[in-house]
């Protein structure tokens, strides 16, 4: 599954064009390279989200087209969330 798809679908960003820029801008890192919005992603990749003043790092554990909102804690596994990242 494309990385932006992946973000979007589990929740960690809420919008497709939202999580397209935020890799097209260097703030999304897949396994410790900065990844292209097509980046293709698989389970047990880890990625590391940079926003505005916190950054969130995450194991993905499920891949999936689909998923209801009660079972998007499944897809993902907290490692690290800082907040006023500078």
């Amino acid at each position: 599954m494309r990385l932006d798809k992946y973000l979007k679908v589990s929740r960690i960003i809420k919008r497709r064009t939202v999580a397209k820029e935020a890799c097209e801008s260097g703030r999304v890192i897949v396994n410790g390279k900065v990844a292209k919005p097509s980046t293709e992603i698989k389970e047990g990749d880890v990625i590391e989200i940079i926003y505005a003043n916190n950054s969130l790092k995450a194991k993905i554990l499920n891949v999936k087209n689909y998923v209801k909102k009660e079972d998007v804690q499944n897809m993902y596994k907290i490692i690290a969330e800082t907040k006023d990242v500078k």
